[in-house]
């Protein structure tokens, strides 16, 4: 068989699995969901296994441990969580009218630089623009928190994702020599080598920024709620959170940490130990967590990952949101083996 009928036939095959992924994409999340489980968790059970010699009690212990701990947090952590949203919703009547002592006075200004008709036609496609903002939230929202359908997705990531994650984490090694005995034999070694990279990247990505965001998500939440800024805890974990996303989080936090540091603080001082937690942690960050637990091996951009979250979840809801990252690194990986096979071909060297 001819290249050019290999490439179209990988082609086709790519097509399908993408129609199956729309097609299917509202039943998939617990599935993804146990799958990334399963990864993040396989370097854990290899440990085990070579101590229990077993790795189905390998597997049920790191699970069981695993699935203890996500629960008492929860529990914890929920009320809290709950009392802070809500006293945050409350605020924002608050904030709105704090928003327009301030740009009330800018916005007279900048009307008497362009005029009266100019700034009316500024208002209506400003206020059409947060119509429509507002209006895509609310759907979004009530697609995710409201129906039968959120209710059914709820219930299969309480239930059928911890059994997909047993399964995939005890037979992980098992399917990933029977995907090895699946490749073309004369391609298995460039296929091997790109899946190397492939898995570096994610690894790198996924469990090393996910322990970073931990990691920042505790150390804003304890620093905020130490300042005594309200609602310190929801902003730090949100914070945490969002460093899934390089900077955004960061800047998103910082904003929301401001503004509620206006509405409650009248000295410099506060709002100094507020810029001085998140400048604590994006340096932490900079100088010990990144370069120890994610490095140089993730070739991801943050403008990249981003796309990738934002088409993914637009595309196939949850699941692509789940699916983005590990997407964006192979999509990352192939575009630069066909640059490096590019750089070595004719169409380059002439």
């Amino acid at each position: 068989m001819s290249s050019d009928k290999q490439m179209w036939i990988w082609i086709a095959s790519f097509a399908v699995f993408l129609v199956l992924l729309y097609l299917l994409s509202d039943v998939l999340t617990p599935f993804v969901a146990g799958l990334a489980v399963a990864y993040f968790l396989d370097p854990v059970a290899d440990k085990l296994e070579a101590l229990f010699k077993s790795r189905s009690a390998a597997t049920a212990l790191i699970l069981l441990v695993f699935f203890i701990v996500v629960t008492a947090l929860g529990v914890a952590l929920f009320p809290l969580l709950q009392a802070q949203i809500t006293g945050l919703v409350a605020r924002i009547p608050e904030a709105v009218n704090a928003a327009h002592e301030l740009i009330d006075p800018l916005i007279a200004r900048i009307e008497q630089e362009l005029g009266a008709s100019e700034m009316q036609k500024l208002k209506d496609n400003a206020g059409a623009f947060a119509g429509k903002a507002v209006s895509w939230v609310l759907d979004v929202l009530q697609s995710l928190f409201l129906g039968g359908k959120a209710i059914v997705n709820t219930l299969s990531l309480l239930f059928i994702m911890p059994i997909v994650a047993f399964f995939l984490l005890r037979d992980w090694d098992l399917l990933v020599e029977k995907v090895d005995s699946l490749l073309p034999r004369n391609s298995r070694e460039t296929i091997r080598d790109q899946f190397r990279e492939i898995d570096a990247t994610i690894a790198g990505f996924v469990r090393g920024q996910a322990t970073v965001c931990l990691a920042l998500g505790t150390i804003y939440a304890t620093g905020l709620t130490l300042v005594g800024l309200e609602f310190g805890l929801l902003i730090g974990l949100g914070t945490g959170l969002m460093a899934f996303v390089p900077y955004v989080g960061m800047v998103i936090g910082l904003m929301v940490a401001f503004g509620v540091a206006i509405m409650q603080f009248s000295d410099v001082v506060s709002f100094l130990m507020v810029a001085a937690v998140f400048a604590f942690g994006q340096g932490f960050d900079a100088a010990f967590l990144t370069p120890n637990l994610v490095g140089g091996r993730v070739g991801l951009h943050p403008v990249w990952i981003i796309f990738a979250l934002m088409a993914g979840g637009s595309l196939f809801g949850f699941t692509g949101v789940l699916l983005a990252v590990p997407v964006a690194s192979v999509i990352g990986v192939l575009v630069r083996f066909a640059i490096g096979r590019y750089r070595t071909s004719i169409l380059y060297t002439g």
